[in-house]
């Protein structure tokens, strides 16, 4: 069994031409260079479980940032979040996770950078992908779409994690995005769990969570990101 590195854990904020970005990063105890992967909370805000899983990609190996997006504001109840998630603008989230991006491509110890998200998150983690330069991009169950021409500026490898029982992103929208890969010849795949609901790798919502899609997924990102962000790494070894 591979041994679990220690880990480093901050909250600090990201600043760039007068705007600022609270994030929460987690990293490993070592001086090499390693990837990053930027992760962008659901709609309930970078709350506790979103540290967790950040300080997961850590122990995984990778420098994770989580991007507040709410500015600090966290909620459990459904109403408050939902009425939170529509206040923000797509161009509004954008900027702060450009700001994210280039601290993070400023960052020497870092090879290459990544981005991920749930629900809100996921939403953003594909607009991302469609906007900016990242290495590799893996939404969870996040919102595809309606001009799927966007898609046609996907730059990076993209593995799309969905929940045959959403309700919310459903499968009707997730087979959109499949077609729009094809079309516009992405190196994309949308990896659907059968039975699986929204929100199912979400441990701290026994409602929704499935622990054996959780597990696979995860593992299946993990071996994502490792394939697509350690490509300089691999090369500047051998």
């Amino acid at each position: 069994m591979a041994n679990v590195p220690e880990i480093h854990t901050s909250k600090t904020k990201f600043s760039a031409a007068g705007q600022e970005v609270n994030v929460f990063i987690a990293r490993p105890e070592t001086t090499e260079p390693a990837p990053a992967v930027i992760i962008i909370h659901e709609w309930w805000g970078l709350n506790p479980h979103i540290e967790d899983i950040t300080q997961r990609y850590a122990r995984a190996g990778f420098i994770a940032v989580a991007t507040d997006l709410y500015h600090g504001i966290t909620t459990k109840d459904a109403q408050e979040a939902g009425q939170l998630m529509s206040a923000l603008k797509p161009e509004d989230g954008l900027a702060s996770l450009r700001i994210v991006l280039q601290q993070l491509r400023a960052m020497p110890e870092v090879s290459g950078v990544g981005v991920t998200g749930f629900c809100m998150g996921g939403t953003f983690a594909l607009l991302l992908a469609c906007h900016e330069k990242v290495e590799a991009a893996a939404p969870f169950y996040g919102d595809v779409p309606v001009d799927t021409t966007l898609i046609g500026r996907l730059g990076c490898p993209l593995l799309f994690i969905g929940g045959e029982k959403d309700q919310w992103i459903t499968l009707e929208k997730m087979k959109r995005l499949e077609t729009a890969l094809k079309q516009y010849n992405k190196d994309g795949e949308v990896r659907i769990y059968k039975g699986a609901d929204h929100a199912f790798f979400n441990d701290t919502r026994p409602e929704v969570y499935s622990q054996a899609d959780a597990e696979d997924a995860w593992q299946t990102v993990i071996e994502f990101f490792n394939r697509h962000l350690r490509k300089g790494l691999a090369a500047s070894a051998s």
